[in-house]
């Protein structure tokens, strides 16, 4: 079993595991499903919103770390959308988008969930939706990314939970 952090004095906390469900993930974003070819644009779709900047699509290469939350981070001025490649299942923590004005602002302890997102569908965060994430088993998995060009630059606000609640959240699978 790997270490959870290199800190025995660090609590770490279990964070259930949800199934995602479009109702169940509407509070932090939407789902974007597969469809067949000529589907009219609908309801059920994701609403982006990349007006403030240059959009940027590109993969991301992720290696496996811990499946601990550590801290976790909102893009204020941008919808982001994550789907992993080569059919992967992955987890993610989420929390609302509250208080987008605020700077300051963290999201509770309590409103931060877990879920467990196929390989098959891809997640549309909500402005200002608080995530952490992608975590996997896997050694790496590489993953479509679409944001503004600069989001990392000018528009990344991290709420650091070991600083704020004294703990780490474990993903309970």
């Amino acid at each position: 079993m790997e270490a959870v952090t290199s800190n025995p004095n660090i609590v770490v906390r279990d964070l259930p595991v949800r199934s995602i469900t479009r109702e169940a993930f509407a509070p932090f974003g939407d789902l974007i499903v597969p469809l067949k070819d000529g589907v009219p644009f609908g309801p059920d779709d994701a609403r982006l919103d990349l007006t403030g900047g240059i959009p940027r699509r590109y993969i991301m290469r992720l290696p496996h770390r811990a499946l601990v939350v550590r801290q976790i981070t909102r893009h204020r001025q941008v919808t982001q959308c994550l789907a992993a490649m080569g059919g992967k299942s992955w987890l993610m923590a989420v929390a609302p988008p509250e208080e987008l004005a605020s700077l300051t602002a963290e999201p509770a302890l309590a409103d931060i969930v877990g879920f467990l997102v196929p390989g098959a569908v891809a997640v549309k965060l909500h402005r200002g939706t608080w995530h952490a994430g992608p975590f996997f088993e896997d050694d790496e998995i590489s993953f479509l990314n679409l944001e503004l060009s600069d989001t990392n630059e000018v528009d990344h606000q991290n709420s650091n939970l070991l600083e704020r609640f004294g703990c780490a959240l474990r993903f309970a699978v």
